[in-house]
């Protein structure tokens, strides 16, 4: 990109102060090791006031032998899609969603801002996101095509919201400066 498209894009993600967009994580499990929730505090910390995230933890469903998964799967996804807010931007996490790398999370972040309008982002559990909660959701997205655990997607989607928003407002950390 242009050195002088980057200024203009970098000035308009500073000066949104004026509308600020809620980014709503909400996700499958609660009781996080405490290195999850370090992590996700020093990201959400860094992050400008015109953009924060409030995490929404739904509890997990017990899953012992013998378990329905097909009941745990439907049930969690029901208490998923009650936590919603309103008319927000739905856009569930899937393995096999379509990949998002950087940029273009920075780019679907630019639009989030432009628009004003709230985003949730659906993190399941161990068996991933119920039907309904797919079907809801406006994108589906893949942070990689590894299988990871959620407290890892948890870490890894709070840090990826940091670097978009550093890639917009063309901060150092995205150019591997810490800072």
């Amino acid at each position: 990109m242009p050195p002088g498209q980057r200024r203009a894009r970098a000035n308009r993600a500073e000066s949104r102060t004026s509308v600020p967009v809620q980014v709503h994580l909400i996700a499958v499990g609660t009781r996080m090791p405490a290195w999850v929730q370090a992590a996700e505090e020093e990201y959400r910390r860094r992050m400008p006031p015109h953009l924060r995230w409030k995490l929404r933890e739904i509890p997990s469903r017990r899953r012992g032998k013998g378990a329905d998964i097909a009941r745990v799967l439907h049930e969690e996804g029901e208490r998923i899609l009650a936590a919603l807010p309103k008319d927000c931007r739905v856009i569930a996490l899937e393995r096999t969603g379509r990949p998002v790398d950087s940029e273009g999370m920075a780019a679907a972040l630019n639009d989030w801002l432009d628009g004003g309008r709230d985003v949730a982002l659906l993190i399941g559990g161990p068996e991933g996101l119920s039907r309904d909660c797919l079907q809801r959701a406006d994108l589906l997205w893949s942070l990689s095509p590894l299988t990871l655990a959620h407290p890892v997607v948890r870490v890894v989607l709070a840090e990826q919201l940091f670097r978009a928003w550093s890639i917009t407002a063309n901060r150092p950390y995205h150019r591997g400066e810490q800072g």
